[in-house]
C-alpha cells in the first residue's frame, strides 16, 4: 500500500501516507483553495436564494492556473475558430456559460479540496509518524477530483501541455528550481492513477 491506492472492502480508498507526504498534500490543498477563493460576485452570505440566483464572472481569470482551471466552455487554446464572427461567436457563448456556471464549479472545487484537507486532519499516525488514510467511494471520488486539479494548478505554472511536456520533466537537471515543483506534479499523477484503478 505505501505510495499507491489499494481497494477496501465494501469500497472506497486506503493508502499509506509518511509525514511528509501528508504535509505536502495537506499544504497543496490549502493554496488550491486560497487560489480559487470564492467566485467574483459570489454570495458568501449563506442565503439559498441569494446563491441560487448569483451570477458569476464573465470574463476568464487572468491568472494562467485559474484559466486551467476554469477554461472557456467554447473554444480551446491554439485553435482557429475560423473567420472572426465565428471566434466573437465562441466568445460569446463561453462568457455566457461561465456566468452561469462558475460560481458552481469554484464551490466543487473548494468542497473537495476541503474534503482532502479534513480527511488528512482526522489520520491518527501509527509508527514512524506514517498514517494509513481510508476514504469512503464519496471520500475517493473527491480526492480523485481534487488531485486532478492540484496536477492542473501546478502544471499550469510548470508550462505543460502535452505529453510530450511531462516526459521532459523527467530529464529536468537536480539543480533546476522547478525540481521539486516536478517531482509533487509527478508524485500527485501517481497517486491520481493508482486511484483511478481502485475505483475501476
Amino acid at each position: 500500500m505505501p505510495g499507491h491506492f489499494e481497494p477496501l472492502p465494501g469500497g472506497g480508498a486506503a493508502v499509506a501516507l509518511d509525514e511528509v507526504e501528508i504535509s505536502i498534500i495537506r499544504s497543496l490543498a490549502v493554496q488550491l483553495l486560497e487560489l480559487i477563493g470564492p467566485g467574483p460576485g459570489e454570495d458568501v452570505s449563506g442565503d439559498p436564494l441569494a446563491e441560487l440566483f448569483a451570477e458569476g464572472p464573465s470574463e476568464p481569470p487572468s491568472d494562467p492556473v485559474l484559466k486551467r482551471l476554469f477554461p472557456d466552455a467554447y473554444s480551446s487554446p491554439g485553435v482557429e475558430a475560423g473567420s472572426p464572427e465565428q471566434a466573437e461567436e465562441q466568445r460569446a457563448y463561453s462568457s455566457e456559460f461561465r456566468r452561469f456556471t462558475e460560481n458552481d464549479l469554484r464551490a466543487g472545487k473548494r468542497e473537495n479540496a476541503l474534503v482532502v484537507i479534513h480527511s488528512l486532519d482526522a489520520l491518527v499516525a501509527v509508527g514512524d509518524g506514517g498514517a494509513v488514510l481510508k476514504l469512503t467511494p464519496e471520500e475517493s471520488k473527491r480526492w480523485l477530483n481534487s488531485l486532478n486539479d492540484l496536477r492542473l494548478a501546478i502544471g499550469s505554472r510548470l508550462d505543460v501541455v502535452d505529453e510530450e511536456d511531462t516526459n521532459l520533466l523527467y530529464r529536468l537537471p537536480d539543480e533546476d528550481p522547478r525540481k521539486p515543483m516536478v517531482m509533487a506534479y509527478l508524485w500527485l499523477g501517481g497517486l491520481q492513477e493508482t486511484l483511478v484503478e481502485t475505483l475501476m
